[in-house]
């Protein structure tokens, strides 16, 4: 049998034409490839260990009270307002009858003013650089048979003021009490001198020789 055989040219014709029918029929994607961020991990988050020890905290400063115990009184003022003082942690008993149901507010020093121009040094005859107990006043009794004695009269006493100092006759316990709500100080406003009293303790024990 004859074959016909077809002349070269014509077959790479048919070549050129196959592949470019096999190219129309694919599209082309010429549009830059692009770029795929991970989304970053999620932070870690601490957990505490129960193997480790508790962080301490800071304690709330301690207001030391500068004087405890009972008193005899030692001026006129402090006869008539209490008598016999005891002093507690949170109140200042007289023995006629006066109750001060008080809570401490802060320490202060003599050389500190409890209103404008007034300290409280000058006032209890004290130095300076002494310590002094200030006290608030919540709840207060006057006394059974004299009712206006009280520190401040028919007015509310609003604060106590307290120092303890050592003579050689004893410790005497000095006190002031003051009117007003405002908190003693030189800027207060209302706050004003009621009453200035002390207090003889016991005698001082001398060392021996």
């Amino acid at each position: 049998m004859n074959r016909r055989l077809f002349p070269a040219p014509t077959v790479l014709a048919l070549a050129v034409l196959a592949l470019a029918a096999c190219s129309q029929g694919a599209p082309v994607n010429t549009a830059a490839p692009q770029e795929t961020t991970a989304a970053p991990p999620p932070p870690q988050q601490s957990v505490p260990d129960p193997d480790a020890d508790p962080v301490a905290r800071a304690s709330p400063p301690t207001l030391t009270p500068v004087a405890l115990g009972t008193f005899e009184p030692g001026n006129p003022v402090a006869q008539a307002t209490t008598g016999k003082l005891t002093i507690d942690d949170l109140e200042l008993k007289g023995e006629n009858g006066s109750l001060y149901k008080t809570e401490r507010v802060a320490i202060v020093r003599g050389g500190d003013q409890y209103s404008a121009g007034q300290t409280y040094g000058a006032t209890m005859q004290v130095e300076a650089s002494q310590t002094i107990e200030l006290r608030r006043v919540i709840e207060q009794v006057p006394p059974k048979e004299t009712p206006a004695n009280a520190f401040c009269g028919t007015v509310p006493t609003g604060f106590i003021a307290l120092a303890r100092v050592t003579e050689s006759t004893g410790d005497v316990v000095k006190l002031i009490a003051l009117q007003g709500s405002d908190l003693p100080a030189a800027t207060a406003q209302g706050v004003g001198l009621c009453a200035s009293m002390f207090y003889m303790g016991k005698a001082a024990e001398k060392a021996p020789a």
